[in-house]
């Protein structure tokens, strides 16, 4: 009998699908071949192409989150404080690939794409929750702190995406957070 893949198989084999040929390129014939496995069995542990491509970004921001969590050991006091702690781990090179997937899907829900424009929104959302428990204040203040916080690490990272590590790093020291 054959070797009957998990879940954790088939996500790990869309993240590189994903992270290889784009985020719109995570069909469930290409992550099969990806994994060693069948279509259906993607779609058994993935029924939607909307729930894969939900998995995959999930999966990337906790990656990330886990990444950035242990450089925030206390809440910072604004947007800048929290900011200028996480941008050296934002501009990390090793990371630029997640930001790239993160880009490309936010594209896609600009454009109004399934399931893109429904899982974004969300996982924006996610990220500015994030942010606000990472902030010191009243629940409304570290909300408008945290919608701050991710809107400019969002212009400093598709900057860096678009115009290069070296505009990003100037733009981050003009704004004071590098």
């Amino acid at each position: 009998m054959g070797h009957r893949h998990d879940r954790a198989e088939i996500l790990a084999a869309a993240v590189t699908v994903a992270r290889t040929e784009g985020l719109h390129r995570c069909t469930y014939g290409r992550v099969g071949r990806a994994a060693g496995a069948s279509d259906r069995m993607v779609a058994y542990y993935f029924p939607t192409v909307g729930a894969l491509v939900e998995a995959v970004l999930l999966d990337l921001g906790l990656r990330l989150q886990a990444l950035l969590a242990p450089a925030v050991a206390a809440p910072r006091a604004d947007h800048r404080a929290l900011l200028r702690t996480l941008w050296p781990r934002l501009a990390d090179p090793e990371v630029d690939w997640v930001f790239a997937l993160y880009f490309e899907a936010v594209g896609l829900a600009a454009a109004d794409r399934a399931p893109y424009r429904d899982v974004v929104p969300v996982l924006v959302k996610a990220w500015i929750d994030w942010a606000a428990d990472r902030l010191t204040g009243p629940r409304p203040r570290r909300r408008a702190e945290a919608e701050a916080t991710v809107a400019a690490a969002d212009g400093l990272l598709l900057l860096r995406r678009i115009a290069g590590a070296e505009a990003a790093e100037r733009a981050a020291r003009r704004l004071g957070v590098a």
